[in-house]
């Protein structure tokens, strides 16, 4: 879970996005959101990848 946020305010937090967006939408915002965290993982393991590349080559 997340640093300091316990599960009455986690429960707090589901409620007020249920309210908001409704049940209907709350599948395609979870995807979306899946998506999001994938592409930044993805971007993220990049940046890692050409830091690496980079060390390599200052190396030789």
């Amino acid at each position: 879970m997340l640093p300091g946020v316990g599960m009455d305010e986690m429960l707090v937090i589901l409620v007020l996005v249920l309210v908001l967006f409704g049940s209907k939408r709350l599948p395609e915002l979870a995807r979306g959101l899946g998506k999001g965290m994938r592409e930044l993982k993805k971007a993220a393991d990049d940046v890692k990848k050409e830091l690496d590349i980079t060390d390599d080559f200052k190396r030789l």
